[in-house]
């Protein structure tokens, strides 16, 4: 159990694939305009990479070497399929602005990345654990990025149609955070953020065993 949990806590922290990895990036910048949009972004990565990482980790022993890639796609494809079918009929209008994002999470490098340097190459309960870490990990960045970029950008956080939140009146937001420059900056200081955690989180472990 300590090293399912080591194997989540990796994609949270010190590989996370946003932060740290620097994986999947584009769509992550395109997305996060909206709080809403990224919030199903996230759930589709969560859904898929734990569902691929299942199947690749359970047939991983009749998986040839050889073909492995177009196998992991196909696997792949197949819950985007699932994923891009049921946001079409259940939540059409965040369909409509994520569009060409969702299909393109075939090629995520984060979900294909971890089918081959993990699901591959380990059992299924581990790769459960990689799969929720590595989504858990990706959604918390990309839903974080798209509050502050939304909050900034249009003063408001929008759900439906219905506001969460609201800046004060007399608040004049700067379309910079809409756009590409404004997501590069913010996108910029969670690295730094994400890696003073990490670095402290490290130092934590570390001093009781240099101590001894």
């Amino acid at each position: 159990m300590s090293e399912w949990f080591r194997v989540f806590r990796q994609g949270l922290g010190i590989e996370n694939p946003l932060t740290v990895l620097m994986i999947g990036l584009c769509a992550t910048l395109a997305v996060s305009t909206q709080f809403q949009n990224a919030l199903f972004m996230g759930l589709a990565v969560i859904f898929v990479l734990v569902m691929s990482n299942v199947l690749i980790s359970v047939f991983r022993k009749a998986i040839p070497s050889e073909v492995r890639i177009p196998i992991f796609i196909v696997v792949i494809a197949s819950f985007v399929t699932i994923v891009d079918l049921v946001m079409k009929a259940f939540v059409p209008s965040v369909y409509g602005v994520l569009g060409i994002w969702i299909p393109l999470i075939v090629v995520n490098c984060v979900i294909l990345g971890r089918a081959e340097a993990f699901a591959y190459h380990n059992e299924v309960g581990l790769s459960i654990a990689d799969g929720l870490g590595m989504g858990i990990g990706y959604s918390t960045v990309i839903v974080l990025l798209a509050v502050i970029r939304e909050l900034l950008g249009t003063g408001k956080i929008i759900w439906f149609d219905s506001t969460l939140i609201s800046l004060p009146a007399g608040y004049a937001p700067p379309s910079l955070f809409l756009l590409f420059p404004g997501a590069f900056l913010v996108f910029a200081f969670m690295i730094v953020g994400a890696r003073w955690i990490n670095e402290r989180t490290e130092a934590r472990k570390e001093g009781p065993a240099c101590r001894v």
